[in-house]
């Protein structure tokens, strides 16, 4: 059955560009740069998901080199569905977000401001145990950040009542 987590996958226009913000402003390792995927193979895998030819251009990103990854991806020959203007929206289907955890929330936020991110929140919420606060990324992909209480406990199991 299943057994864990591999990765969220984050659409965006320019793989190259996503990289680079991911890698520079996030500070995530490149664990597999930028590759491009066509053909026989990934039409068989995609065909019904995505209009035909499949194209994909796909990176992956991440803190470790475990399976907890963001795969960066852009589909070329496929319409884009830019985003928007304004604020993103949380509740719609599909992605959300990525939860992303910190060792100290102030001092990420401010060094993370200080390189041109935009916060979704105007400070840092303490809910559950876990101090939070709200981000994007330039296509427009949500991210929280947390801090732990507790570094031995997940998350999740943060808060004890």
């Amino acid at each position: 059955m299943l057994t864990g987590f591999a990765h969220t996958a984050v659409c965006v226009p320019d793989v190259e560009a996503a990289v680079q913000w991911y890698s520079e402003v996030l500070d995530l390792r490149v664990l597999s740069p930028p590759y491009r995927m066509d053909g026989r193979q990934i039409e068989q895998d995609m065909g019904e998901l995505v209009p035909s030819p499949v194209v994909v251009t796909a990176a992956i990103v991440g803190f470790g080199t475990d399976d907890r990854v963001i795969e960066l991806i852009d589909y070329p020959a496929a319409p884009v569905v830019p985003a928007g203007p304004g604020r993103p929206s949380v509740t719609r289907v599909g992605i959300t977000h990525i939860g992303v955890l910190c060792d100290d929330i102030h001092a990420t936020r401010t060094e993370l401001e200080s390189r041109g991110v935009e916060f979704l929140a105007s400070g840092i919420a303490d809910v559950a145990g876990l101090k939070t606060t709200w981000c994007r990324d330039p296509w427009g992909t949500v991210l929280i950040l947390m801090e732990k209480r507790e570094d031995d406990r997940p998350y999740w199991g943060q808060f004890v009542p």
